[in-house]
């Protein structure tokens, strides 16, 4: 007996002194339990979603590559919807707020804060914040930027030759009579590119100056696209002369291809960050959370960089570097990001009244 409970005595003191070492430091702190308690815990490689399907709403499905990587890596299922940002947020108010998707990928950032402010989006810290520029991502964190589109003319020197016009090479240039017709761009309530050119040029020129200019440019274009891409396709095209698109290593490559030339404005680039953000209510928030995380880690940031056709100046993560595209940051225009969101409905409701019938 006396055997016995000797034995019972030193099992019990051996567990008292695994539970006091188990919670110590090495120089006797107390250590707090890393059970992770929710996904901002896991690591990268730890995931495992078990063949769940994430469903993404973007711009453009050229970021298969990415979204595959992804999909491999944490075993769950990528599904697209192609679609622009302004046509998100039409359709998220018809049907009542109700997620169309798990993750939003790409577009003007003025539509996501639009978003965050109807409380579509899901809160969430991406695990290296701390290394993107402030500017760049949201103070409450509701959405954050992938990178910067910036703004420039795709220009047909022959066809404008053709008509005894010169090359225009700044937004004051393009407001002049004699280019009346020979400018295309989309409807700014459509695309995010074409919202930030205007958005930029009354940051630039002030709010009077900013519409009288942008009344004369309205007199030079005979209708605007409805989706982002007519401003590219209709002047390779050969529609038009001048199109207003936006500038990236995709646009450099048509305009090689197409005998046509890119051109930063002079007098100022416009600039918008496109947004990425999680839909609230979605059934694969933990999948979206799981890739932004995975987006900022360098090695994807590098491919996405390719994917984008992104100068370095446009990339938003400090260290990553894009393609030499020439574009002059001393040129980008010194806009306010936080009216993006709070002045869009006015700046859509004037513009809209400014090109009726358009």
């Amino acid at each position: 007996m006396k055997k016995r409970a000797l034995l019972i005595l030193m099992l019990v003191f051996s567990v008292v002194i695994y539970t006091g070492c188990s919670n110590k430091g090495k120089d006797g702190e107390k250590i707090e339990s890393t059970e992770p308690e929710s996904i901002e815990d896991v690591k990268e490689d730890k995931y495992d979603f078990q063949g769940r399907t994430m469903n993404v709403v973007t711009t453009s499905e050229k970021y298969v590559e990415l979204f595959d990587a992804f999909s491999q890596e944490v075993n769950a299922k990528v599904e697209f919807l192609s679609m622009s940002s302004g046509e998100v947020i039409a359709r998220i108010e018809a049907e009542g707020g109700q997620p169309m998707a798990d993750l939003w990928f790409g577009g003007g950032i003025d539509a996501f804060m639009a978003a965050k402010d109807s409380e579509l989006l899901e809160q969430y810290i991406p695990k290296e914040v701390d290394k993107i520029d402030s500017r760049f991502i949201d103070s409450e964190n509701y959405w954050l930027s992938k990178g910067l589109t910036v703004v420039g003319f795709l220009v047909d020197e022959e066809l404008l030759r053709e008509k005894d016009l010169e090359v225009p090479t700044t937004w004051a240039e393009i407001a002049d009579p004699k280019y009346k017709d020979e400018i295309i761009m989309a409807n700014p309530a459509i695309s995010g590119t074409n919202y930030g050119a205007v958005k930029g040029i009354l940051d630039m020129m002030g709010e009077e100056k900013g519409w009288e200019y942008l009344k004369k440019l309205n007199d030079n274009i005979p209708f605007y696209g409805k989706r982002g891409k007519d401003p590219e396709e209709k002047t390779v095209a050969g529609e038009f002369s001048i199109g207003i698109i936006p500038a990236d290593k995709g646009s450099f490559d048509v305009a090689d291809k197409n005998n046509l030339k890119v051109i930063y404005p002079e007098d100022g680039i416009p600039w918008v960050p496109e947004g990425v953000a999680i839909f609230k209510g979605g059934e694969g928030v933990d999948i979206a959370k799981a890739f932004i995380d995975f987006m900022l880690r360098d090695e994807n940031q590098k491919i996405l960089a390719e994917l984008d056709g992104k100068d370095s100046e446009q990339m938003i993560k400090e260290g990553i570097e894009g393609y030499d595209l020439g574009l002059p940051k001393d040129k980008l225009i010194d806009q306010d990001i936080s009216t993006f969101g709070t002045m869009r409905e006015s700046i859509l409701t004037k513009w809209e009244e400014l090109t009726k019938g358009k």
